[in-house]
């Protein structure tokens, strides 16, 4: 089981900001997480779609699509911060 977290306009999208996830044996890394989320189909599948601006970060490391997950682990998803 896994720990994800979706912060500003994805949780408001997804109307949650937590959920807990049992991993499917399929599911090894950050890009297996995200088709298995997309797959979900409607603002799960638009909000997280590749072309879509959101960065991973698992146990609070910046992640990338090979980034390995593990059961146990922390996912966070969110929009690029930007500063001014």
């Amino acid at each position: 089981m896994i720990t994800l977290l979706y912060f500003a306009r994805l949780r408001e999208a997804l109307g949650t900001g937590s959920e807990q996830l049992v991993l499917t044996p399929d599911v090894r890394d950050v890009s297996g997480l995200l088709e298995l989320l997309r797959a979900r189909g409607g603002a799960w599948a638009s909000e997280l779609a590749a072309g879509r601006a959101f960065r991973v970060a698992v146990n609070q490391d910046m992640a990338e699509g090979a980034t390995a997950i593990r059961d146990g682990d922390e996912v966070a998803i969110f929009p690029p911060v930007t500063g001014g």
